[in-house]
């Protein structure tokens, strides 16, 4: 199997001391099974699982869903003099919140969510902790009131702290920085303050809060009491006037003929008709309007974007609309709309598993991303048994269409230049993922071809990114990209270069022209069809075999063609601790151009074609991150 070959770097002995003497100190430590005295820190990458490097530094630890058990052992940590963050999410600590305040005023970031960690916060447990700027507690079973030495935290940022059983007041933070505090689903009383009011509604549910952004809080005076003669003569009142009135209702109902079933079929004949279908037998909204018909809040559009033309549900069912598809999530339609542009609106069955405020937050999150190369959602519709997501159309349609169906005679296939601005604004796209949802796993999880959407100057949108949160978990795993990774293949995981393998394919898609055949397979099965034929193709050295035929532009480019296919191997490598993160993919993408230096390839022909370059070879793949 082809690797890259990676330039090491030097590291401390005294830091691969300490972490091997912290991993010892926990249970279930399989998958930190590649910690050893080899080298740590490679760049912004490392080879030891979940160990995190910036510039060939030690910087932190990511050990999430890695199934750990045993006590934190902090005293060990605080010897890591870089230790900057910390995450031990997903996993099976209990106990009592470790000494946290002992790793030092230099943290920066503690992410203990999604554990079993109990009792109360000791008042002083964040005391000296000056740098921190997010805290993830969320799903737990802490109790008690929160500490004020975390309402003291000067920097702090993001605080998360739903599905827990803290209890008391809500304290004024110090922090004038924050913007996202969620203590949903808790046992805190009173008034929300005035630091936290423009927060969302979400973030306080579960509770008994007031005050912005919830109702005001009720005054607590007591009102005069109302002598009894007074109650007795309102109820008699109103008596009177209820008789009234239903007289009335009796009267006007002799008079008024029945609405005739005939009038609701035929009125339910003309909305169908206003649909147009592309696929025989297709079902779009309109068959289940009653579903969405009904006045309550289950028949409520909730817009995420601010500036968009607002429309209701209803605007939604009479719209004429055509299937564009039934893909792997549900049935996708495209709505035109009496006003405005047209909309995809797609439909969700396979999320019933996700409370309502947890998928309310998830997409107010998701609509608050903006980025020239996302999909930006508009609006979406909640019910238990099925959702809607709402999108803009795009008429150029994925980049899955351009690759692999035959183009129209206005079409060319896509050339080499066209393509070099799509992968880099994949790349674009994917990295302002990883950054804005740091606290994903899978900040992207579903990335394939079918999922990047082209506007009309070629631009790549990124689709149906994030949403591995709230996807029933048995279903995600059976048709989400991610979960077809070699890691999750061989040891029922993901990591945040799980993404990086999707973009490797993607690239190796990109190129060759090649349909990533496994990705119809539903479930586990061979993981790697494309990078394996590419790898093989390399042992045998080829010429321009692996390259599309189909790519124009290519002369004078051959060389930069192959930096790229250099670096879709490297994203797709088995071995995820050696795989490139997301910046070194993106950095190394980010440097590549449509022409060649002056002074590189000069072996090339002069006519630089790539189908009659000199033959490339598996020598051409050993090279450095580093460049």
């Amino acid at each position: 199997m082809f690797t890259c070959i990676i330039v090491t770097y030097g590291f401390t002995d005294q830091e691969v001391e300490t972490l091997l003497k912290f991993r010892d100190s926990l249970f279930n430590t399989t998958a930190l099974n590649n910690w050893n005295k080899s080298s740590l820190c490679k760049g912004n990458g490392s080879n030891w699982t979940g160990v995190i490097c910036v510039n060939d530094d030690f910087y932190g630890l990511q050990l999430e869903n890695m199934g750990l058990k045993g006590i934190i052992d902090i005293g060990t940590l605080s010897e890591l003099s870089s230790l900057r963050t910390v995450s031990f999410m997903n996993n099976h600590f209990e106990g009592p919140i470790p000494e946290i305040k002992k790793l030092g005023g230099a943290l920066r970031g503690l992410f203990l969510s999604n554990n079993q960690f109990n009792g109360e916060i000791p008042d002083d447990a964040f005391d000296g902790m000056k740098s921190l700027t997010k805290v993830y507690l969320a799903n737990n079973t802490f109790t008690g009131k929160l500490p004020t030495s975390l309402a003291r935290l000067p920097k702090l940022l993001e605080l998360w702290l739903e599905n827990n059983q803290f209890e008391g007041q809500l304290p004024d933070f110090r922090s004038t920085a924050l913007r996202d505090v969620n203590v949903a689903n808790n046992k805190f009383e009173g008034p929300i303050p005035a630091s936290l009011s423009n927060m969302s509604a979400s973030f306080f549910s579960g509770n008994n809060l007031c005050d912005k952004p919830l109702d005001p809080c009720k005054s607590s005076k007591k009102k005069r009491s109302i002598p009894k003669i007074a109650i007795i003569l309102v109820i008699v009142g109103v008596a009177a006037l209820a008789a009234i009135v239903l007289a009335s209702f009796l009267f006007r109902g002799r008079r008024r003929p029945k609405t005739s079933q005939m009038g609701k079929s035929s009125a339910a004949k003309i909305h169908k008709n206003d649909v147009q279908y592309k696929k025989a037998g297709s079902a779009p909204l309109p068959d289940h309007r009653e579903n969405y018909n009904k006045k309550s809040e289950n028949g409520k559009l909730y817009f995420v974007r601010n500036g968009r033309e607002r429309f209701d549900l209803q605007d939604l069912l009479r719209a004429s609309a055509e299937v564009l598809e039934s893909g792997s999530f549900g049935s996708s339609y495209k709505a035109l709309l009496l006003s405005g542009p047209a909309v995809v609106v797609k439909r969700f069955r396979q999320m019933s598993n996700v409370g309502k405020e947890e998928f309310h937050e998830h997409m107010r999150r998701l609509g608050s991303l903006t980025h020239p190369n996302l999909l930006p959602l508009v609006a979406f519709y909640y019910k238990k048994e099925e959702k809607l997501l709402i999108t803009d159309f795009i008429e150029n349609g994925s980049l899955a269409s351009h690759l692999h169906s035959k183009p129209s005679p206005d079409q060319p296939a896509l050339d080499w230049p066209t393509r070099l601005k799509i992968i880099k604004g994949v790349a674009k796209g994917l990295a302002y993922l990883h950054k804005e949802l740091s606290a994903l796993t899978l900040p992207h999880g579903h990335l394939k071809s079918s999922n990047v959407l082209l506007d009309d100057t070629f631009e790549p949108l990124l689709a149906d990114y994030a949403l591995a949160p709230v996807v029933n978990k048995d279903h995600a795993q059976q048709i989400m990209v991610a979960y077809k990774s070699p890691e999750f293949t061989q040891r029922d995981r993901t990591t945040k270069k799980t993404d990086v393998w999707s973009l490797g394919i993607l690239i190796l898609e990109l190129l060759t022209g090649k349909f990533p055949a496994n990705y119809l397979k539903q479930g586990k099965g061979a993981n790697a069809d494309l990078a394996t034929w590419v790898n093989s193709v390399v042992r045998e050295e080829w010429t321009g075999e692996v390259f599309d035929k189909e790519m124009k532009g290519t002369k004078n480019g051959e060389g930069e063609m192959l930096k790229l296919l250099k670096i879709g191997m490297c994203c797709c490598e088995w071995n995820v601790e050696t795989r490139w993160d997301m910046w070194e993919a993106f950095e190394k993408i980010e440097e590549l151009k449509e022409r060649d230096a002056d002074e590189e390839y000069s072996s090339y022909g002069s006519e630089g074609d790539v189908y009659s370059s000199r033959a490339v070879t598996e020598d051409d793949f050993s090279f450095s991150v580093t460049g």
